[in-house]
Order: structure tokens, then sequence, then C-alpha cells
């Protein structure tokens, strides 16, 4: 009888539980909390934190190779699969008109991925730090959270440092999240009252032919140039051209909506799966948070930086602000470039200007995986 209850004991989580795990499921619901109450990038969050409690719950093996989320993990993150499917996804929800009518501000998107070449030096020098030992596949994975691109670095880690992609995650879709505190004080700094108070003449319309060709320009240059960046330049294309092509409304409505909501809600379970405790809990981990907002904080510094340099060789055409919307979490960092503007002066509406630079991190972040990945993996 003794051993019977001793046996059922053991089998509760009351009796397995670590410290580990109990932190890391207070972490996750710390992730549902500023998804759910503070608006965080809830889509994302949310199933990544409910899927982090799951991977933690002990003897449940719900992460493991035969468990849900391990399933999911195999089926879409470790071979790339969810990010190109979100990718596709993007392309069918975004505008590149903006861009097209003034290509210039595509350096803007260029010059906002700067971040991630420096976090790369970054981490590679935290390996003097005692308990940080980080390779240059870890180190070129974590430098793309500069681009502030969550599909994209997943995919990166994916390929590169798989034992490092929750933490990655994490900290690319948390910094994405807080971009209207992070960017303000940074753009702030680096402006003048008169410059923020620049006012950027009406965008020239885009005919629809235009907008047909680009995917296949963008697919045709990435081909030539750097094919590595392909699969994800080429399912942003696939997504754009549907939508702009105007004869597939019914496929570029599922890619839209239906499609991208259900890989949405895989991609955050799987990616919980990578937040247990033995996995999660390191000092590698809190490397990687710290050099996440460097990442960002830098790319977003050198944007509005190029977008000064650009103010005074356009002789104050271009409001620097704007710069700061290199980095691709969009339409967000459009929308804070278009607010400080406002505060500056309030009829200042810099929200479609700075959609181009916007658009362009988009393909930036990917073409720096694609450099990335040619250079580093295998």
């Amino acid at each position: 009888m003794t051993e019977g209850i001793l046996k059922l004991w053991e089998s509760t989580g009351l009796a397995n539980f670590t410290i580990g795990q109990i932190i890391m499921m207070a972490i996750c619901g710390l992730l549902i909390y500023l998804a759910i109450v503070k608006n965080f990038e809830p889509l994302l969050l949310l199933p990544i934190g409910f899927g982090g409690i799951l991977a933690n719950i002990p003897l449940a093996g719900i992460a493991g190779p035969d468990g849900i989320l391990g399933i999911l993990y195999e089926l879409g993150i470790s071979n790339g699969l969810f990010p190109l499917l979100i990718f596709m996804g993007v392309g069918a929800m975004t505008d590149f008109g903006p861009l097209l009518a003034r290509p210039s501000l595509a350096i803007l998107g260029a010059a906002a991925q700067f971040g991630i070449f420096i976090t790369l030096i970054g981490a590679i020098l935290m390996n003097h730090l005692p308990g940080i030992e980080f390779s240059l596949a870890d180190a070129s994975a974590i430098a793309i959270i500069g681009g502030a691109d969550g599909p994209t670095a997943i995919f990166l880690a994916s390929r590169l440092s798989p034992e490092l992609l929750g933490a990655i995650a994490v900290a690319a879709y948390s910094y994405m999240a807080l971009v209207p505190l992070i960017q303000p004080p940074i753009m702030m700094w680096l402006t003048t009252e008169e410059e923020r108070q620049t006012v950027m003449t009406q965008l020239r319309p885009v005919g629809r032919y235009e907008k047909i060709l680009f995917p296949f320009l963008l697919v045709g240059l990435a081909i030539l140039l750097l094919p590595t960046a392909t699969p994800l330049i080429g399912m942003l294309a696939f997504g754009n051209l549907l939508k702009e092509s105007g004869v597939v409304d019914r496929l570029s409505g599922t890619a839209q909506n239906e499609l991208i909501n259900i890989v949405t809600i895989f991609l955050g379970l799987a990616v919980g799966s990578k937040l247990s405790a033995d996995k999660f809990l390191s000092m590698e981990t809190l490397g990687i948070l710290a050099l996440g907002i460097f990442a960002f904080s830098i790319g977003t510094a050198a944007g509005v930086l190029m977008g000064k340099l650009m103010h005074r060789m356009t002789g104050g055409a271009v409001n620097p602000l704007i710069g700061a919307a290199g980095v691709s979490a969009v339409p967000m960092a459009a929308r804070v470039a278009n607010k400080v503007g406002q505060e500056a002066n309030p009829q200042n509406f810099l929200l479609m200007q700075a959609m181009g630079p916007n658009v362009a991190g988009v393909i930036g972040s990917a073409v720096a995986a694609g450099v990335l990945l040619a250079i580093v993996g295998n």
C-alpha cells in the first residue's frame, strides 16, 4: 500500500517540479501578461508564452520528439517552413508603393541593418565573459535581432543555432513590441528640433504595373547577387504578387488571414518548446537579451544618422526621423516616426514617407540573413 502511494506521489507534478521549471513558468506567465494586458506583440507572445508553460511541465514530454510541441518544431521550425510562410503572408499585406515612389529611401532601410553586423562583433567579444561561449554561428543568429524582424530571426536561428532559438525569438519579439519605448529617446537625442519639424513633399502615385513588376525585380536581384536570401525574399515577393496582381483575391486573402493566422499559432507554440528550463536559464540567455537591445538601438541610431545625412544632401527635403523606420518592425516603426514628427510639428505627416524605409527594412533584414547564412552556414 505504501509503495503504491509512493509511486502515485512520484508521478505527480508536485514531486517532480524543479526550481528552474517554476522560474520559466513565471517568465512565460510574464510574456502572456505583456501580450494580454500591455498588448505587446500578442499574436506571438501569447502562444510562445503558453507553449513555454507546456514545455516546462514535468513528465508530460510535450516538448519532446513525440510531444505536440516537439512535432510542431520539427514540422515547421527546424526546416524553416513556418517563418517562410509568414513571410509570404507579410508580402501579401505589404504595400511597396511608398518605396517605389521614392526608391532613394531604401538607403535608410539598408543603414538600419548596420546594427546587425556591429552586434555580431559584440557577441564574439562577449566570449570573454564567464559562462558565455558563442560560436560564430551563434553570434550571427543573435545579431539578426537587430533587424527587428521576428520571422527572419527565427529562420536564421533555426539554421545556425537551434539551441538558442527560444532566447533569440523571445528577445526579437519583445524588443519589437517595445519599439514605441525604445526608439523615441534615440530619435530625440540624435536630431534637432528643426530637423524633426521638416515637412516632406507628397509621394508620387505609383501605377499598378510598377507594383506588379517589383516582386520580379526583387527576386531577380536576389538570384543574381545573393541566392542564399531567396527563400525569404522569394516568399515575400510571391505574397506581394498575389496582392498586387488583382486576379487572385482569394489566394491573397488566404495568405493575409487564414494561412498566416494558423502558421502564427503553430510557430508560437513551437518556439515555446525551446523555453524549457534546461535550455533557457543560462548566462548565454542574459547575453542574448543584452545584445538584442544593443542591436536594436544601434540599428535605430544608424537609420536616423543616415536620415540626417540625406537631410543635408537633399537640402532639407528628408526628415531624418524616418530613418528610424528602417528597422523592419512594420508598421509600428513607421507609426513611431510619424508620432515623433507630429509632436515637433502638428502639420507633419510622415507615415507614408516612413513606410518607404520601413518596407525596405523588411527586405534589408532578409538580405542580411542571406549574407550571414552565406558566410557562416554550412
